[in-house]
């Protein structure tokens, strides 16, 4: 009986060890299931934080037409009153669609991510944001994503009234992988330095450039000297290089690459009334009418980051106090220069002196948000690079003197600014450099 028992129970324990062994496989089975899809769920959620689509992604798509996983979300559908389908297409890496025709034609919209573009019996294109495709009614082509990146456009149907498309063949892989071999040589990439990469992620973090691609042998080039090699020159921190570059961006009207320097800028902890008050001080040197194509793209740049405009005020004087203040700081910074000037001006031309005091001086530069000291260097920035103002050039040296700004501060600004500008204007800006301050 005894031995009975001892048997029951160690069947007993043996089934409750059998079902804790079965109990746990299932655990595993569904844990290892459930972590796939968080997963594929966290995957997707990268993706997206990653990808940034401006449009909703919409549903999946299965269709025949398309080698691998796309997903469509119609913005505008056709009707008799827009008859015009608008539709957000959003492809992942690898994925294309078939060879195909519209017989009326089609726009695309190049919204997010890296993509390619090919019509029959031409090299395919490398689309980025932007970008716009118009297709001819009744051209065989094809478009999808890179291998390694997603993308998003906004499909445009025009001339739907001439008919619906003509699906054809799959792109190959061959046809698909082409890229590699046409003259874009997307493949290639420049040979930069550890510094320089480092040097321009440090300020550009995430920023990828179309000329990288389509130009590389140039980027290699120039990154190599602007971002290694001349920036290893002189005593300039990084905010006073970077605000003189913005100076002398807005003289020379290099838009573009003010919208770029002006994002670094404010990544690297230049302020945005800094920013702000390097345009101001420009207005008096450069015009108006060339400052303000900078004052929307500062505006712009400012607003995509929460920046609330307009910034608080940074203005010291009035109408009844800008012409004394303004003519103390000349006289502070210039001396007696000052004086002769009034005093050999002829009497027709002495309301621009007045002008220059007041204006010039009294209204700019006695702002807070930058001292004298960075305006003065930041003139000096901005008239190199103007060029034909040699005689302001000389002057403006002896200023910077005046307020602490040696000629290692000047030699350094002007190297730092020799990839922006060229030889010419900087060859120039020694010679005047030379002129005031002899070795």
């Amino acid at each position: 009986m005894k031995t009975r028992m001892s048997c029951e129970k160690r069947d007993s324990s043996n089934r409750l060890l059998k079902s804790a062994l079965i109990l746990l496989a299932i655990f595993t089975i569904v844990f290892n299931s459930f972590s796939k899809i968080k997963n594929k769920d966290k995957k997707m959620e990268t993706k997206q934080e990653v990808f940034n689509n401006i449009f909703p992604q919409g549903e999946e798509f299965k269709s025949d037409n398309f080698t691998g996983r796309v997903w469509l979300q119609w913005l505008v559908e056709k009707d008799n009153i827009y008859n015009c389908p608008m539709a957000n297409v959003t492809f992942e890496p690898g994925c294309r669609n078939s060879w195909h025709k519209h017989a009326g034609g089609q726009l695309l919209l190049v919204t997010a991510g890296e993509g390619y573009y090919q019509e029959e019996g031409k090299p395919i294109q490398l689309l980025h944001p932007g970008d716009v495709v118009k297709i001819a009614p009744n051209v065989k082509h094809w478009h999808g994503a890179t291998p390694n990146s997603w993308f998003a456009h906004i499909a445009v149907e025009v001339n739907t009234n001439a008919g619906p498309a003509q699906w054809l063949e799959r792109v190959s892989d061959e046809d698909y992988n082409s890229y590699k071999s046409t003259n874009l040589q997307a493949s290639k990439e420049p040979k930069l330095t550890e510094a320089a990469i480092y040097n321009h992620d440090r300020i550009l973090p995430g920023y990828k450039s179309k000329v990288k691609v389509t130009d590389p042998e140039l980027i290699e080039v120039f990154d190599n000297f602007a971002f290694d090699e001349v920036l290893s020159y002189g005593n300039l921190n990084e905010k006073s290089r970077l605000m003189a570059i913005l100076a002398s961006n807005i003289a020379t009207q290099a838009q573009l690459e003010y919208r770029t320097m002006l994002g670094a800028a404010l990544n690297i902890g230049v302020t945005p009334i800094e920013c702000k008050e390097i345009l101001y001080q420009s207005v008096p040197y450069v015009g108006i009418a060339k400052v303000l194509d900078f004052i929307y793209i500062t505006n712009d740049v400012m607003t995509q980051r929460g920046i609330k405009l307009p910034l608080e005020g940074q203005s010291t004087t009035n109408a009844e106090t800008r012409m004394e203040k303004g003519l103390t700081l000349q006289k502070e910074i210039f001396g007696e220069m000052i004086d002769n000037m009034y005093k050999q001006s002829p009497a027709n031309q002495i309301h621009i002196q007045k002008y220059l005091s007041a204006n010039c001086f009294g209204d700019y530069y006695t702002r807070n948000g930058l001292d004298v000291k960075t305006r003065e260097l930041l003139t000096y920035s901005m008239l190199i690079s103007m060029g034909g103002t040699e005689s302001q050039v000389k002057g403006h040296i002896m200023g910077n003197v005046k307020v602490g700004n040696n000629k290692e501060t000047l030699l350094s600004v002007t190297t730092q600014l020799l990839p922006y500008l060229g030889y010419p204007r900087t060859l120039n800006a020694l010679k005047c450099l030379n002129e005031v301050i002899p070795e």
